[in-house]
This record gives structure tokens, sequence and C-alpha cells, in this order.
């Protein structure tokens, strides 16, 4: 719902530590530190360590952003790097629920992550064809003046609700369902949004 507005925000930020991390390293590695963070979070979590868990997922989210940064100071950003940065934050999307679902191992609990997981499924679609019709129509993200590789429609979950809702569900993992199923239902209500926005702009 925030990120077009937060992403010129976090570039700023991110600037003066993506000017040194330039010289040092590319904007791939930085990709794939990302993903491992992620995927780290979700096993550590899945050992009940809320804090490391937590810190390790901020951290992917700060590669994350730093990645593209980099390759915009670079002038490397290619059609490959976004293709791979958002396969590899799916992966970490993917990764963190089933973490603290492992950790709380229950059957609600479990129930509640496969529909979070259902949603997600959806959802990827209902995005990703949705940006590659706006693409093919010259609608994309050179004409929107989007930083990122293809638009990206928005929705009420993106990238900063999302952040925002793992952390929670790392942090409490005791009302994981809740969680869980909070987020599954804000990502249909998104799904529902993007699908309004194709029948009214594709028709």
């Amino acid at each position: 719902m925030f990120d077009r507005a937060l992403r010129t925000a976090k570039d700023r930020a991110l600037r003066p530590t993506a000017q040194v991390a330039t010289r040092i390293v590319g904007p791939l590695p930085l990709t794939l530190a990302a993903a491992a963070a992620s995927v780290a979070a979700a096993v550590v979590a899945s050992d009940g360590r809320t804090w490391p868990a937590v810190a390790l997922w901020l951290a992917s989210r700060v590669l994350d952003g730093l990645d593209g940064t980099v390759a915009r100071l670079r002038s490397a950003a290619t059609d490959l790097g976004g293709y791979l940065d958002i396969v590899l934050d799916t992966i970490g999307y993917a990764a963190v629920p089933l973490g603290v679902a492992w950790h709380v191992d229950d059957r609600s609990t479990w129930m509640a992550v496969a529909l979070l997981l259902g949603s997600f499924y959806v959802n990827a679609i209902s995005w990703a064809y949705l940006s590659a019709v706006l693409e093919k129509r010259s609608r994309g993200a050179a004409s929107t003046g989007e930083s990122t590789a293809v638009t990206m429609p928005g929705g009420l979950i993106e990238g900063a609700e999302t952040i925002a809702l793992f952390s929670g569900m790392l942090i409490w993992p005791q009302h994981a369902a809740t969680w869980f199923v909070l987020m599954a239902a804000a990502v249909g209500f998104t799904i529902a949004q993007r699908v309004v926005f194709a029948v009214r702009e594709l028709g």
C-alpha cells in the first residue's frame, strides 16, 4: 500500500551505505545475501529463537533494499537482476511463515499457514500476469516512473506491510495462527483490488 511512496525515501536513506557498498560488492551478491538471511530467519524461528530471527529477517529486508540501489548507482540494473530478486524474495516469503509454524507445530497453525501460502500463490499470479500485460501495453515501469524492473500493481499488502506482519509473527509466534489468517485476509483483499483494476483497465 505504501511501497511506491516509501521507495524514494528508502533509496535516499540507503544511498550513503549503497555508495560505500558499490566499491565492495555488486547487486547480485546482495540479492543472494538477502535470500540467505531470510531463510536463516526461518530456520532460527523454527527453533524458537525469537530475536535472532527478527534480526535476520530485518537484515534480509535491508539487503533486499540495498541491492537495487547499488544496481542503479552502478548503472548495472538488469532484467535478470530484477527477475532473480523477486524469485529469491518469494522463497523468503514462503520460508518465514513455515519456520514459525514449525516452531508452534499445532493443527490450527498448520491450517492457517496453508491458507496464507495459498493466498500468496494466488496473489503472485494476480500481480505478475497483470504486470506482464501492462508492460506489453507500454504501461509498465518505464511509463509510471517506477524504479522497479517491472511495474508492481499496488494493493493493500505490499513489501512494507509484509515486513511489518512477518515481524509480528516472528515476535509473537504464540499467536501465529491469528497472524497468518489476518495476513491471508489482507492478501485476499489485495487480490480483489487487482482484479477490479484489471476489469476496469484491461477490459
